[in-house]
């Protein structure tokens, strides 16, 4: 069954979003868009948040006057105030020295993400601390993004875990069946880390999904 525009537009929105962590950058996100970004979807992810800032974006690939592995500065995610912000961002270099540490001794598991958590400089950036640190390396300490990224992708499949259990654990309704196909993506990127646990998570979320009667998009 083909997935409806709007499952397809807020699947892009996330990748959209999410750039900063995905291997390939923008090479490969810009391939996905291109492909994906049919006038039905175009429309739906006109409706989303931030959407029409990709829908620019898009069509400045497809019209190639953005190349196809860059994105114009003024239509970058958030802005690209995350970057700028971390430009001028002054961590004072004991801060430095503990949270380059605690990046190079960085474990992918629970205990891992709090000894990241807990750090005091990681408290002070809130709720933003992934995208702002990971600015922040960019612009000073380039060969920690890798290690970075394995930080922000455990954290998130952690996120996925705890979210997806929850649902399960609750009747479902019709706003968080919404939420689920919104959000499929991400768990499908996520879950399968957890082994077979994470896989038979997945299968439920997916057949749950199924198990509902498809509405055909209104032309």
């Amino acid at each position: 069954m083909k997935p409806r525009a709007s499952v397809v537009a807020q699947k892009l929105l996330n990748l959209y979003r999410q750039s900063h962590v995905i291997i390939g950058g923008w090479s490969a996100l810009n391939t996905i868009f291109v492909d994906e970004a049919t006038p039905d979807v175009l429309t739906a992810l006109a409706e989303l948040p931030t959407g029409k800032m990709l829908i620019r974006h898009i069509e400045n690939l497809k019209s190639g006057k953005t190349p196809m592995n860059s994105i114009e500065r003024d239509l970058l995610p958030y802005g690209g105030m995350m970057a700028e912000s971390a430009s001028n961002l002054q961590i004072p270099e004991r801060d430095w020295n503990e949270l380059l540490s605690a990046i190079s001794a960085f474990t992918p598991d629970q205990d891992g993400l709090k000894r990241i958590t807990d750090l005091k400089i990681i408290k002070s950036f809130g709720d933003e601390w992934l995208n702002i640190v990971r600015a922040a390396l960019a612009n000073k300490h380039p060969e920690f993004l890798q290690q970075w990224a394995v930080i922000d992708q455990t954290y998130n499949a952690y996120k996925r875990w705890n979210m997806a259990r929850d649902i399960m654990s609750q009747s479902i309704n019709d706003r968080t069946r919404a939420e689920i196909q919104a959000d499929m993506f991400e768990y499908e990127t996520y879950l399968p880390m957890f082994g077979d646990e994470g896989k038979e998570l997945l299968s439920k979320l997916r057949n749950f999904i199924s198990s509902v009667k498809h509405i055909p998009e209104q032309q």
